[in-house]
């Protein structure tokens, strides 16, 4: 099979870069990704502020995260093998651009609703950025050792990108409003898109089939019924007849989608796929390790910006060390599944990643920093980093270089999708156990002193803590004041300790998979896929 690839201006083409050129390229790349990822993280931090501002409650807070989530997840899969036909460069570019208005929208959003569109939109254009970034490096980097390195720095920058977001936003919230974790994104997507057109080469598919449209409505509207589903659960209750029904229609939905994906003859998600076990399993241990990544930072905004009642700055310098241990994690893995195997890797990173929710569980309202939570931020970032790289490695080495693009969008559609899910469910769960313990106390409260509203938010969300501090209250009623905030904190805690041990259930079980049926040593040369052998195993 070959790869045809359009040259730039400049006359060169992928084949053609020197090794400097490649490692520009690669710095490029890995900005683009570095915005998308960002985008997905900044906004956590910004939550507290949005919730008394935008009178949100924890589903509409799920909403500002998973509106973006669940576009960009339903999407990735298109724009895989629409830049695989068109161009990954140009589509690159275009994402870019489309990032940077929608931001520019959300920045200027002054209702709940409008916040929610610009996400979603940041979320389509993001889509369209993101297969692209690990399709130019596999297209770029072809022998498998410089491939895995490049790799290995992809996914530091992703893990460090969602580390990061906190400290960042912590900084801008500090000396501006919330409004400014999207404007940030505008100058950053310029320069992205500065150095994408100086050093990133073209290239494209010779072939690409006809774009699955069926496929593509029945996975995008299956998803959402379902995070849709568990986010609302707390509302309506999880067997409620609204939840029951939501539940079936994603059901009905992603059922159709497999059925349709079988006997379409140009499926958007090639099923056969799946077949191998080295492209399946590391594809679960991805959408798994996000699940429990993504829902322990929804999480932990809860408890540092509500529990310990940190700024935002102090948020994020708190949660350093998750970022720290991803750097430090991600090229050490990589490297390692070289020597040990990418199953070794996989089963140790899932394991480490059950560890570290465990912790995070048994943490209470008393627990120092300096202790087990440190110890479960530097466990989940080493974890997350021992899956993500070697898991990566061995997706994009399972598909022919020429569907890059495809197999990149598959990839990335898995983590999004576990990110996704673990917002809603470990958020919800959470939500749900806090307000059984909290609502009634908060329902007795009479009525001159925390109207109707502020009852309903501070019955549903932990961030409603900071505002109840913040209100006055007669000095004769202080002490009441102080035994509610901390019976808040308490409720707040038994939920994260709920949600933790649904993360660690789904660590273990995961692990357990992969040990069980994935191949525990690869030989070199072995084929991964109909025949398919990578051209240059150095």
């Amino acid at each position: 099979m070959t790869v045809s690839m359009a040259s730039l201006g400049s006359g060169r083409t992928v084949a053609g870069l020197s090794q400097r050129a490649k490692v520009g390229a690669l710095i490029a790349i890995c900005l683009a990704e570095l915005l998308v990822v960002l985008d997905n993280t900044l906004v956590n931090v910004a939550l507290p502020s949005m919730a008394v501002q935008l009178q949100a409650d924890m589903s509409g807070l799920q909403w500002i995260v998973d509106a973006f989530t669940l576009a960009f997840s339903g999407l990735l899969l298109a724009m895989g093998h629409l830049g695989d036909r068109y161009g990954r460069r140009l589509f690159m570019i275009i994402g870019l651009s489309g990032v940077a208005v929608m931001s520019a929208a959300g920045a200027l959003s002054s209702g709940l609703g409008q916040v929610i569109a610009a996400r979603a939109g940041m979320g389509v254009f993001a889509a369209v950025v993101f297969p692209a970034t690990l399709a130019l490096i596999t297209n770029i980097f072809t022998a498998r050792r410089e491939r895995a390195a490049a790799i290995a720095l992809w996914t530091v920058m992703a893990g460090i990108a969602i580390a990061v977001g906190p400290t960042v936003g912590g900084w801008l919230l500090e000396y501006f409003s919330w409004h400014s974790v999207f404007w940030i994104n505008v100058p950053v997507a310029l320069v992205a898109i500065a150095a994408v057109l100086a050093t990133v080469p073209e290239s494209r598919a010779d072939h690409v089939d006809r774009l699955d449209r069926v496929g593509i409505v029945l996975s995008l509207a299956g998803v959402t019924a379902l995070v849709w589903s568990i986010i609302e659960a707390p509302k309506h209750g999880w067997l409620a007849t609204e939840s029951l029904v939501g539940y079936l229609v994603s059901a009905v939905l992603l059922v159709a989608f497999v059925a349709w994906e079988l006997r379409t003859p140009t499926p958007v998600l090639n099923m056969r796929l799946f077949r191998n076990r080295r492209f399946a399993l590391p594809s679960l241990a991805i959408t798994v390790s996000y699940f429990a990544a993504f829902g322990f930072l929804f999480l932990i905004t809860q408890y540092f910006q509500g529990v310990k009642e940190l700024s935002p700055l102090e948020f994020g310098i708190h949660s350093l060390p998750f970022a720290v241990a991803v750097g430090v994690g991600a090229p050490i893995a990589t490297l390692l599944a070289q020597r040990v195997g990418t199953t070794a890797m996989v089963v140790s990173g899932l394991l480490i990643l059950a560890v570290a929710m465990y912790i995070a569980g048994r943490t209470t309202v008393e627990t120092p920093y300096l202790g087990p939570v440190v110890v479960s931020m530097v466990l989940m970032g080493l974890g997350f980093a021992v899956v993500q790289g070697p898991a990566t490695e061995s997706i994009m080495g399972a598909v022919p270089v020429e569907e890059a693009g495809a197999g990149s969008a598959v990839n990335d559609t898995t983590r999004e999708v576990g990110g996704a899910l673990g917002v809603a469910v470990l958020g919800s769960v959470m939500t749900s156990v806090y307000t059984s313990h909290i609502a009634d106390r908060i329902g007795a409260i009479p009525a001159q002193i925390m109207n109707a509203k502020q009852k309903d938010l501070a019955s549903n969300t932990p961030i409603s803590i900071l505002e109840v501090v913040k209100a006055p209250v007669n000095p004769l009623l202080a002490q009441a004041k102080t035994d509610l905030v901390h019976a808040m904190k308490v409720a707040a805690m038994q939920g994260a300790e709920a949600a933790s041990y649904i993360a660690v259930g789904a660590l273990v079980v995961c692990a357990v998979i992969v040990a069980a049926t994935l191949p525990w040593r690869v030989e070199q040369g072995e084929s991964f896929l109909m025949g398919w052998r990578e051209s240059d195993e150095d």
